[in-house]
């Protein structure tokens, strides 16, 4: 009876899981990255290289039964935004609905045991995007951060589910001796919670995401090539 009433629950599981509700539409074409109110003309800024960055959201099981359960991690490959080295700002974004959910490679990188199935990892792609996301009434997030008196912090105010909470983030960065480029990398701990997020569960709770998250990330940002002829400065 025990076995039998532990497939019941993996049954009702699956069924939330596997939801048919629609998932938002994917952009048509990436919107323009507004300019930072900071940004002066005679500033020089680098630009995020989306193909050479990384942004990573680990989020791990609880509740009683979250033996039966997986850890998940999603990321963006789309960054967008600028940096300006000198004075120690930066923006970006990316759309929530551009994130993958549980790459092979990155759940062998964040140290992930498990190994969902297909439609485990669907369900919790639509799960993410519309029962605790809203990514349809809120699809971006954003991050504008400043550097502080410590050289290697930075304030970031994040902007997820339409709340903005601003935490420090260590940064550690890395520029090319003649200032075309640069990369930066952190991580930090953030609670769902703390963006008026209610971290997923079912079962009474008996299956549940963790309200904690790892935030990760790798960004390479380079100054931007003029095209001959076109006037442009360079770095702008």
């Amino acid at each position: 009876m025990h076995t039998v009433h532990r497939r019941m629950l993996l049954a009702g599981a699956c069924a939330v899981l596997l939801s048919c509700t629609p998932l938002p539409p994917a952009p048509a074409a990436p919107a323009a990255v507004p300019a930072p109110a900071w940004q002066r003309q005679d500033m020089q800024l680098l630009h995020i290289a989306p193909d050479e960055s990384l942004l990573t959201i680990t989020v791990r099981r609880g509740g009683a039964l979250a033996r039966l359960g997986h850890d998940h991690v999603v990321a963006s490959h789309t960054l967008q935004g600028v940096v300006a080295p000198a004075p120690g700002r930066a923006q970006l974004r990316f759309r929530l609905d551009e994130m993958t959910v549980d790459e092979e490679s990155l759940r062998r990188e964040a140290g992930l045991t498990t190994t969902p199935s297909a439609d485990a990892i669907a369900g919790t792609r639509h799960n993410m995007l519309v029962r605790v996301l809203e990514a349809e009434r809120y699809p971006w997030v954003s991050i504008e951060a400043r550097r502080t008196g410590d050289q290697q912090v930075f304030d970031a105010d994040i902007t997820l589910h339409g709340v903005t909470r601003t935490v420090q983030l260590p940064v550690r960065i890395e520029q090319a001796t003649d200032g075309r480029s640069l990369q930066a990398s952190g991580s930090l701990l953030l609670k769902q919670s703390d963006f008026g997020i209610v971290p997923f569960a079912i079962l009474g709770g008996a299956m549940a995401v963790q309200d904690q998250m790892e935030l990760a990330f790798r960004i390479t940002a380079r100054q931007k090539v003029s095209a001959p002829g076109s006037g442009a400065s360079p770095g702008r």
